[in-house]
């Protein structure tokens, strides 16, 4: 193709044209699949537990001997919001709010998504509404958008904003069809790469007839390098990434190596390009408390993306904010977010935390800027890991044995009938041993963690987090005032961010903002509801800055099978599980707690609520504080 102006101001345009679309800085991350999991198809839904994914010593092959887990995906804003409590008292806060899984927020279940719905567009993004602010606000119409917005119609799980980026585009040098080599085979040199690979789709344009269209690429220069031409096809010698073939539909079309129009583009792709007015429409004053609940599976991979989208209120603040995982087993302390060992993520940024899940557990997370201040404020919120067991359908025991075989997580002692042993003596870090007895207990139920003997199975699950707040520390962080870090002295004690008897009102509470809206940032309950006969799993974890918490359960026991993450159960393999009527924990402590409803009937109310009077209530007597009520369900 000759070098004149003709063909390369186009050239310079679409460049000019690439660098304007990635200019904002806003972006997501869910890849479909990684070498971990490797098989996009597989990665959407949790597969059986066959076998230890890794069982070598030598690193990750690349093609593991089993694949278990999928890719989960969430994406979270950290800015600020408001909160009401139950005596009518209003609270500014740093918060994080849902920019993925509104939907599923909005019913007070995890954000956690697979990939599939993860990466799934906004099918009304025509609507000036569109994406809505937030989910709770949402109501998708086929005809019309009506207001106010209602939750019932709305069924959006995947990332606000994510939109497909622009078509690649690049001007062809050569495209010619050899009379001499592979048939109809068509050979296209371009001035850049597209980026593509065999089995991808390229468009065709101004090449003439028998050219344009849209083909499927065979081969690029990378795939099976050199990429070779035949002789009576011109090489101008540039980057086997510039050139690749595809199959044309018929023979004897001539050579185009002269055209100043032909060009070759890729189409649009989710590549984690954001469109910034829907991330601000729904990420501004949008904060909940607590942050956005968070749920994966044992051997997922979860890519976690922060979009810091500035805090309305305190414009005079550069906050930046981070995730961290406490007590969490992390992949790599780059993503542990603490800043001087990780990275912080400053305003109109975005950032996506990679995390392997190894543990089952309950956990929490937080922002690790300023903890006082930020915890304090409200930047918490709840985490917890499934296990493998609860894809395991044959013996527990057998199949705990198994994933012994994985060093990730090797759990091993001379009795544990694995060969070859890695040690002659208990690993003291060992955190879920096989069982001193095996019960012979067939798997096909839902567990706290691996206990290989069926003991910690449940019914329902409740997530339940403990947090307080200073309302004179809140008022003075939004007046732009010095903080009183000495006299910080929590005056209200929240369930779920709910104090008696919110913690006990259906569906997501609302607070009016100051532009008006109505943001739903109190989106979990704490309403305990067992079917008769059955188990519930309490995930208990406590945030407060300040306080020791106290829960009693006045009527069922509390069975308590895990403390901060890891099984009660010694390196011998005995359970170390002990009922009680009263949990205590301290702030970044975590309970797993079961109440068996078995022998109750249904329509019985029972409660749990801190025995310390002082919080039970909202910085007033008698009136609010830590309780919530147990309903026995048929």
């Amino acid at each position: 193709m000759r070098k004149s102006i003709q063909v390369w101001l186009p050239i310079l345009l679409v460049c000019l044209a690439t660098v304007s679309a990635s200019a904002q800085s806003f972006r997501v991350q869910c890849p479909v699949s990684t070498i971990t999991h490797p098989v996009a198809a597989n990665n959407n839904s949790e597969p059986a537990y066959v076998g230890p994914t890794y069982t070598g010593t030598t690193g990750y092959p690349a093609a593991p001997a089993n694949v278990n887990g999928a890719i989960k995906c969430q994406q979270i804003s950290g800015g600020d919001g408001y909160a009401t409590m139950a005596d009518g008292t209003q609270t500014y806060m740093f918060s994080f709010g849902p920019l993925s899984g509104l939907a599923d927020i909005s019913n007070g279940l995890p954000g956690t998504q697979f990939p599939y719905l993860f990466n799934g567009l906004y099918p009304s993004t025509s609507s000036p509404l569109a994406p809505g602010d937030p989910a709770t606000t949402n109501q998708i119409s086929s005809t019309s958008w009506t207001f106010p917005l209602q939750t019932s119609a709305f069924t959006f799980n995947g990332a606000v904003g994510l939109a497909p980026d622009v078509a690649n585009l690049v001007s062809i040098y050569d495209i010619a069809e050899s009379a001499t080599g592979a048939g109809t085979t068509v050979y296209v040199q371009g001035n850049a790469p597209l980026g593509l690979h065999a089995g991808d789709t390229v468009n065709i344009s101004g090449a003439g007839t028998g050219y344009n269209g849209s083909w499927t690429i065979t081969q690029v220069g990378t795939d099976a390098l050199p990429l070779t031409y035949p002789a009576d096809i011109t090489n101008y010698g540039f980057p086997a990434t510039f050139n690749f073939t595809f199959t044309a539909a018929t023979t004897g079309l001539s050579d185009v190596n002269e055209s100043a129009t032909a060009t070759a583009s890729a189409p649009q792709m989710i590549d984690g390009h954001v469109d910034p007015r829907q991330i601000m429409d729904v990420g501004v004053m949008n904060g909940n408390i607590p942050a956005p609940l968070m749920a994966i599976d044992e051997d997922d991979e979860f890519f976690l993306t922060l979009t810091n989208v500035g805090m309305i209120m305190r414009p005079d603040l550069f906050e930046q904010h981070t995730v961290h995982f406490h007590g969490y087993p992390n992949a790599s302390s780059f993503y542990d977010g603490v800043p001087d060992a990780s990275v912080a993520i400053n305003i109109g940024a975005s950032f996506t935390y990679y995390y392997l899940a190894p543990d089952a557990g309950t956990y929490f997370w937080h922002c690790h800027i300023t903890p006082p201040e930020h915890l304090q404020m409200g930047m918490v919120g709840q985490l917890y890991v499934r296990p493998r067991q609860n894809r395991v359908t044959g013996n527990l025991f057998t199949a705990l044995q198994a994933q012994q075989q994985d060093l990730r997580t090797a759990c091993r002692r001379p009795s544990d009938g694995v060969t070859p042993a890695l040690t002659t003596v208990p690993d003291i870090l060992c955190s879920n041993p096989l069982p001193a007895v095996n019960t012979s207990a067939a798997g096909g139920s839902k567990y706290a963690y691996n206990d290989g003997d069926g003991s910690t199975a449940y019914d329902v699950e409740y997530p339940l987090q403990i947090h307080g707040f200073d309302p004179n520390f809140h008022f003075v962080g939004m007046t732009f005032n010095p903080e009183g870090f000495v006299d910080m002295k929590d005056k209200y004690f929240l369930l779920n961010g709910r104090s008696y008897p919110d913690t006990v009102t259906p569906g997501p509470l609302a607070t009016q903002t100051v532009d008006g809206s109505m943001h739903f940032s109190q989106p979990l309950n704490s309403i305990i509801k067992i079917p008769a006969g059955k188990k519930a799993l309490l995930r208990i974890s406590d945030l407060d800055v300040t306080e020791y918490q106290t829960l009693a359960s006045l009527g069922i026991p509390m069975k308590v099978i895990g403390y901060n993450a890891k099984l009660l159960r010694d390196q011998d393999g005995n359970n170390m599980y002990y009922n009680t009527n009263s949990i205590t924990l301290a702030g970044g402590e975590s309970l797993d707690v079961i109440l068996d409803a078995t022998g109750y009937t249904a329509g019985q109310v029972f409660y749990l609520y801190t025995p310390n009077l002082d919080h039970l209530s909202n910085d007033a007597e008698n009136f609010g504080g830590l309780m919530t009520e147990v309903h026995i369900t048929n």
